[in-house]
């Protein structure tokens, strides 16, 4: 599964190449390349999720899983800078082509809040204040659930994590299956927009 998003390595071509993106509130240049993430545009479910968060400047410490190019992380980091309020944006993923791409998304857009990491480079000892997501679904039921059940836990008291999920391909029992393996989880459905669903999960 070399040539797939969610290698560590992925040997299909590089083919870089610059896309335009709604990010922050303002179309950005950022570049993208072939084997990561939907690399010719911003795809839907993370506009969805962009979307229902606009008004939503984060604050602290925010997490973004499976970040690719970085659309989530830059768009959180832009959108508190203009707020004027201090995040520190931590991007990872296990694909060393998407964190080389998001980082340097990062510092073309000097946006020196943002890390970008692979999972194992995150400290342990290290809570977040949010989640921002568009998580891996395809990497199989099994792998997404060990993913979350690695980061949900990482959430500070009062933290809240966002995950959007296409409708087809398991919102629904993805909201089940939080709900029921994180009691210490409140789970709802934020929003609801083109065939994608926004999950909400705050801790007490």
């Amino acid at each position: 599964m070399s040539g797939h998003y969610f290698s560590e390595s992925p040997d299909s071509d590089l083919r870089p190449r610059e896309i335009r993106a709604m990010l922050g509130g303002a179309e950005r240049t950022v570049r993208t390349a072939g084997g990561v993430f939907s690399p010719e545009h911003l795809d839907r479910g993370t506009e969805v999720l962009l979307r229902a968060l606009a008004a939503a400047p984060p604050a602290g410490r925010v997490l973004d899983i499976g970040c690719g190019w970085g659309p989530i992380a830059l768009d959180a980091a832009l959108a508190s800078a203009a707020a004027g309020v201090d995040a520190e944006v931590w991007g990872i993923d296990v694909n060393e082509r998407a964190r080389t791409l998001a980082a340097e998304n990062a510092r073309a857009l000097d946006l020196g809040t943002v890390r970008i990491a692979s999972p194992d480079e995150v400290p342990g000892d290290l809570r977040f204040d949010e989640i921002r997501s568009n998580p891996p679904i395809r990497v199989g039921k099994a792998a997404l659930h060990e993913i979350l059940g690695t980061w949900l836990p990482r959430l500070a008291p009062g933290g809240t994590a966002y995950l959007v999920v296409a409708k087809h391909l398991g919102a629904d029992s993805l909201q089940r299956w939080i709900g029921e393996t994180f009691p210490e989880l409140a789970v709802d459905r934020m929003a609801r927009d083109k065939g994608f669903h926004v999950l909400r999960a705050q801790r007490d």
